[in-house]
């Protein structure tokens, strides 16, 4: 019989797995969403744009809520949290989205969640089980090749950006995960969005003035998902999952996503699901369920 603190624990994972998961969702759409903008809005205005946009929502929430300032310690992980999930990941991957296949964008989100594992190994204090790893690896390798097998073709130099933008995300993930133990999601990515405001006001206003703001209604409301659900609201779900399941655990989803991708392009856009979408989908859930069951230990870090 479980013991109460097991079953708190099991509590906790499963509630983590569950925000997490809601979370995922709102990350789905943001692929894209990108593309639709980036179609008719420079990559800065939509990469660095909406983090502006969602940082005036940040300091209004933080204001209503009246939140304590961080320490000085933690401001240094919200550093890293800012530099991977507000700065790095949103620009790269909106340069990288105009040049590249969606396919690619697939390939590519195939080893975030091993990345992110990772990261919560060498920012969060996470070990991994060797099943755990196993799982990952089984998992990255079905999306991996389903892409391949959708014409994604060779890989390109804009997928060298798409990486660097994935690794950044990575590393926000991780220490915002591990940091929300301490503050909870919601305010890890409200600070961090106000800490990246200095560095992303300058080259957003620039890119205004060079080229404008003129664009169909159908990019002003893709830049309006991105800027208030991919990088804002997602991430209270996203951050608070982590908190509870872990970063590694939670990170797994991720394995998910390419395959809500495509749903979502079914749905809004009118592409066909084919038989291998549905098989590669079905083993990606097979092998999440079985890397739920995989162990990881995590120790304060």
């Amino acid at each position: 019989m479980a013991t109460l603190a097991q079953r708190r624990t099991l509590t906790a994972d499963t509630l983590g797995l569950l925000l997490g998961s809601l979370g995922l969702l709102g990350f789905s759409l943001t692929l894209p969403m990108t593309r639709l903008a980036v179609g008719a809005l420079d990559p800065t205005i939509v990469g660095l744009g909406r983090a502006l946009v969602a940082a005036v929502l940040a300091a209004i929430y933080l204001r209503a809520t009246r939140q304590p300032r961080p320490t000085r310690r933690q401001w240094g992980s919200l550093a890293l949290v800012a530099g991977g999930v507000v700065l790095g990941f949103p620009l790269l991957s909106a340069w990288a989205t105009v040049r590249l296949p969606a396919a690619h964008g697939a390939i590519i989100l195939g080893v975030l969640p091993l990345l992110t594992a990772l990261a919560g190994v060498l920012r969060a204090g996470e070990k991994p089980s060797r099943g755990f790893w196993l799982a990952g690896l089984a998992g990255s390798a079905v999306v991996i090749g389903f892409a391949l097998n959708q014409g994604a073709g060779g890989l390109q130099a804009a997928d060298v950006v798409l990486l660097g933008a994935v690794a950044a995300a990575a590393l926000g993930y991780a220490e915002g995960g591990r940091l929300a133990r301490e503050l909870g999601g919601a305010q890890v990515i409200c600070w961090a969005l106000l800490l990246g405001v200095p560095f992303i006001a300058l080259p957003v206003a620039q890119a205004v003035v060079l080229h404008g703001l003129s664009a169909p209604p159908t990019a002003w409301a893709a830049f309006v998902y991105v800027a208030t659900i991919s990088q804002f609201l997602a991430f209270f779900a996203w951050y608070r999952g982590m908190a509870l399941a872990g970063v590694a655990r939670v990170g797994q989803l991720q394995l998910l996503q390419p395959f809500l991708t495509l749903l979502w392009s079914a749905a809004l856009l009118g592409e066909v699901i084919t038989p291998p979408m549905l098989l590669a989908a079905g083993l990606v859930l097979i092998i999440v369920a079985l890397g739920r069951r995989a162990g990881v230990r995590r120790t304060e870090f």
